[in-house]
């Protein structure tokens, strides 16, 4: 590397020197001064031109009485003037380009063209010289013009030939000077680059040393190389790399094997962990497969009661599925019940403990589950499943008042009649027989006649709930169907104003006619009575609003009424048999909507009434499919 770096000092250095010799000022002014010689030579011919051009248009102003009209004596004239004054092509022009006259030689001038710019400068009173470096002239000529003062709009044009060698050599020495002050604004990046070059020719010659002498000692150490590849590799998680194994029994070949051995054991032993975990892996997923498509809630907690694994169903019987970070939590957080549970679970590690409980979560519907808590052995932790019975206790319930309506429905309903007619044949012959207080006679008889009327109603809507018949459906008209429900209503209550609203004139749908009635008829009921019972808080206009329209396969009958709506608690009940909140009613008009709309396989939907954005009243929502076949 020396020489090299030594090399490219000492030929910057000579190259430095090298382009002070042919730049110094003796070359300098040599090349400036010839450029200015050959211009002075110029300049001269210029001066001459000039001073012969603005005699000739002196003398050519003296004389323009005798000129202007006698053609034949101006062109003389100029013929005499350009003799007298050595230039050999002379004219007389307007600034339209129009010989007025001219010499005898003057044929090149009147085929030229001047361009504007030239008169505009001769206009001024000055002598414009033109050369050929610009203007279109041949390199062998210069020409003068100038304005004539005593002749209209005219211009005096003149023309004498210079030894072209002298422009030529003019040329040829502008460009030198051109080339050599580009050289010397150029000087210091010649320098650099070339200095540049002699560095990278020496950064090779470095380079190549330096690779010259690795690759030789790669050569020595190559089995340690090896080696330490093999180790990096090993590092990585290669365990199936291998040095080459010397045959000679040296320090280097005893260690290659050494480690060759090292690697086949360990990759060996981790073999074996892999496929473990792999097994366990595989467990732990078909754990997992298991626990998500299970229907109960599973949920796994440690010896404090923190959940520390659960399905996707615990998490939604749980949270609603809103809570992100279920996992962490305490079971008791979500269920307070449990801690009970827990602490007997515990204590019994054999036997689980059970418990069926009701609890709603983000104010959605009330669930009824049964949790079972299993302790593991040892109390490290315990299982729970959460089973959501809800539809089966319902079921229950519902099959439980089905039997109770049909008892009460066969035992009170066969004295019903007996009672009523013995009031009424009571009535007929004794009223007239009696004159201490008759009011009090007919109004007792009145009292058992209407209240036994109210029985009888009842026993009916218990027998209806008990066997509700199978809908037979039939192709209606939902909107004919509507309309005449509404019209019954609106005759019996007049005080209340009803709205009808129909997106289609005629909707189709397979329903059984009958039991939409009935629907329909029920919850208009539930509206009025709503009304009536928020005027006699807060006296007012009652209004009603029936609509239906076609969305997609599924028809939607809504009615909204500003009645006294929903109560705060027990909205999820109101659907349940025998559940109302009428001081007067049975607890079966909801509930019978909900299973006709069952058997059409549709569903209720019950929710506060909002206009602008305030709630008044109720809005119901009975959705069921059309059900055409095509």
């Amino acid at each position: 590397a020396t020489p090299a770096i030594l090399m490219a000092i000492f030929s910057s250095i000579f190259l430095y020197f090298g382009i002070h010799v042919w730049s110094n000022d003796r070359v300098s002014t040599a090349i400036h001064e010839s450029l200015e010689v050959a211009q002075a030579y110029l300049k001269e011919h210029q001066q001459v031109m000039r001073a012969d051009a603005l005699a000739m248009a002196s003398d050519l102003n003296r004389e323009a009485v005798g000129l202007v009209g006698h053609q034949e004596a101006f062109n003389n004239y100029m013929q005499t003037q350009s003799q007298l004054r050595n230039l050999p092509e002379a004219i007389v022009v307007t600034s339209n380009g129009n010989t007025v006259a001219r010499s005898h030689l003057s044929l090149t001038l009147e085929l030229e063209n001047i361009s504007p710019h030239v008169l505009q400068e001769a206009q001024k009173g000055d002598v414009v010289l033109m050369t050929g470096d610009g203007d279109g002239h041949d390199h062998d000529r210069i020409r003068a013009l100038v304005r004539l003062d005593r002749f209209f709009d005219s211009y005096l044009y003149v023309g004498r030939l210079v030894d072209a060698s002298v422009l030529t050599h003019i040329q040829t020495a502008e460009n030198a000077v051109k080339e050599y002050t580009s050289l010397q604004g150029r000087k210091m990046q010649l320098q650099v680059s070339a200095t540049m070059v002699f560095m990278a020719v020496a950064l090779i010659l470095l380079l190549a040393a330096i690779w010259f002498g690795l690759v030789f000692a790669g050569q020595l150490v190559m089995p340690i190389g090896a080696l330490i590849y093999a180790a990096e590799r090993v590092r990585a998680g290669d365990l199936g790399v291998r040095v080459p194994e010397s045959a000679h029994d040296d320090e280097i070949g005893l260690l290659g094997r050494v480690f060759n051995r090292m690697t086949s054991q360990i990759k060996g032993q981790r073999d074996e962990l892999i496929a473990a975990n792999r097994m366990l892996d595989e467990r732990r997923r078909f754990t997992e497969a298991v626990l998500s498509g299970a229907s109960s809630g599973v949920i796994g907690v440690n010896s404090a009661g923190v959940i520390t694994l659960a399905n996707s169903r615990a998490e939604e019987l749980l949270t609603g599925g809103k809570q992100q970070d279920f996992v962490g939590m305490k079971l008791v957080d979500f269920i307070p019940e449990a801690a009970e549970l827990l602490q007997k679970a515990s204590q019994n590690p054999d036997k689980h403990a059970s418990l069926q409980l009701e609890f709603s979560v983000a104010d959605g519907p009330r669930r009824t589950v049964l949790l079972h808590i299993t302790a593991e052995q040892g109390g490290e932790g315990a299982v729970a499943t959460i089973d959501d019975i809800s539809t089966l206790v319902s079921a229950q319930r519902k099959a439980a008042w089905a039997d109770v309506a049909r008892r009460i429905a066969h035992e009170i309903k066969n004295p019903l009649t007996p009672i009523q007619l013995s009031a009424e044949r009571l009535q007929r012959k004794y009223l007239p027989q009696i004159h201490e207080d008759p009011e009090t006679f007919e109004k007792c008889t009145d009292t058992i006649i209407r209240q036994v009327n109210e029985i009888g109603h009842m026993v009916s809507e218990f027998s209806a709930y008990a066997r509700m018949p199978v809908a037979m459906k039939r192709l209606e008209n939902i909107v004919e169907v509507c309309q005449d429900s509404l019209v019954l209503q609106q005759h019996t209550h007049g005080n209340i104003h009803f709205e009808f609203v129909a997106s289609e004139p005629v909707i189709k749908a397979n329903c059984d006619r009958s039991q939409l009635t009935q629907v329909i008829t029920n919850l208009l009921q539930n509206a009025i009575d709503s009304i009536q019972e928020r005027q006699l808080q807060r006296p007012g206009d009652g209004q009603i609003k029936l609509s239906v329209e076609q969305k997609g396969e599924n028809i939607y009958i809504t009615i909204k009424d500003n009645g006294i709506g929903l109560p705060e608690k027990m909205r999820d009940q109101l659907m349940e048999p025998y559940v109302t909140t009428k001081k007067k009613g049975s607890g079966l008009g909801l509930a019978i909507v909900k299973k006709i709309m069952e058997e059409h396989n549709g569903s209720v939907l019950l929710e506060d009434s909002v206009q602008q954005d305030t709630v008044s009243g109720v809005k119901a929502t009975i959705i069921f499919p059309r059900d055409i076949k095509p």
